[in-house]
């Protein structure tokens, strides 16, 4: 317990924390060691939809899309 009975952090009314701490001097609530994410966690993977090559895709469709837009309602005129 590295010595010290308790944890050492202080609470709102300026108390120590009464649990046990750890190898760090604080429990696991005040700054123990944090267990992480497990091993072959999938929800850390990478996907690459925020890659510049992806943005600058959708930036692309998305000025595809307007210029469809703006050719029917050219077209619409025209004709109508």
């Amino acid at each position: 317990m590295n010595g010290k009975q308790y944890c050492g952090a202080k609470n709102r009314a300026g108390h120590p924390c009464r649990r046990a701490p750890m190898r760090n001097g604080r429990c696991n609530l005040h700054g123990g060691k944090s267990p992480g994410a497990k091993p072959g966690n999938t929800n850390a993977l990478k996907h690459g939809g925020y890659s510049a090559e992806t943005i600058r895709f959708r930036q692309l469709a998305r000025e595809a899309v307007q210029d469809a837009k703006e050719l029917d309602r050219l077209l619409r005129e025209t004709i109508g």
